[in-house]
């Protein structure tokens, strides 16, 4: 089989992945498709963020750590005026504050306290592990867990637009850094709080998601390997078989 041998020497296959799907659903998903078992994302996406995902097959699981470790590029929205406990809309907001006092002016000088190298602390939902447990499953039992803030590196921070309460923002930044911290941590910085409301992974390293593909047309290409090779296959016996 040709065209598995391929996913088994190793491929970087770059997806666009859809909301509500996890990383692992996507690895998951490439790995029934592929055949291999060996297969891994280099960076996670939440749920409800979409954009560019790597995917490692076979060989190439080994450099899942390189492309972890490159810059990343956030699009996405915040909204202002409340705040939730996930930091992004898994949870309801609530604390709502009005906004009319703010400017646009406040608004953009704001975002100067956070570029550059700095230290943030994950959100209390995140994967992180603290004492064997992800931290997410303790809040979720309403426990909270006491963890060090982590140093993060704020490439660019620039805000694109806005639109009452919501800002759309572009970040590009280190490994590590948590968008949904970012949005709670600004709204802290404007008085009013903010939750992140919409995130898109645009970049990782040299990777763009306008090069990334889908999981119906992967699947699709993937299907017509098979075939093509198949075909091949059922030509090659019959002129065998046709053979004096």
């Amino acid at each position: 089989m040709q065209w598995k041998q391929g996913f088994l020497d190793g491929k970087v296959l770059l997806f666009d992945k859809p909301m509500e799907w996890t990383s692992f659903d996507v690895a998951n998903k490439v790995r029934a498709i592929v055949k291999v078992k060996k297969v891994g994302h280099a960076g996670t996406l939440d749920p409800l963020a979409t954009g560019l995902l790597i995917i490692c097959t076979g060989k190439y699981t080994k450099k899942i750590n390189e492309y972890m470790g490159m810059e990343k590029e956030y699009t996405g929205t915040f909204t202002l005026g409340a705040t939730t406990p996930t930091y992004d809309l898994e949870s309801d907001p609530e604390n709502f504050q009005s906004i009319e006092d703010l400017t646009v002016e406040k608004i953009h000088t704001a975002t100067a306290a956070f570029k550059g190298n700095i230290l943030q602390l994950p959100p209390q939902h995140s994967a992180i592990k603290k004492n064997g447990e992800r931290l997410y499953i303790s809040a979720r039992k309403g426990e909270f867990v006491e963890v060090e803030p982590r140093p993060v590196t704020i490439h660019a921070f620039e805000i694109e637009k806005i639109e009452g309460a919501l800002v759309h923002f572009k970040v590009v930044c280190s490994t590590g850094t948590y968008i949904r911290s970012l949005a709670h941590d600004f709204g802290q910085a404007l008085g009013v709080g903010a939750y992140m409301s919409s995130l898109r992974r645009t970049r990782i390293g040299i990777f763009h998601v306008d090069d990334a593909t889908n999981l119906i047309d992967f699947e699709n290409e993937v299907k017509a390997l098979r075939a093509a090779e198949s075909a091949m296959d059922v030509e090659n016996t019959t002129e065998d078989n046709g053979m004096d």
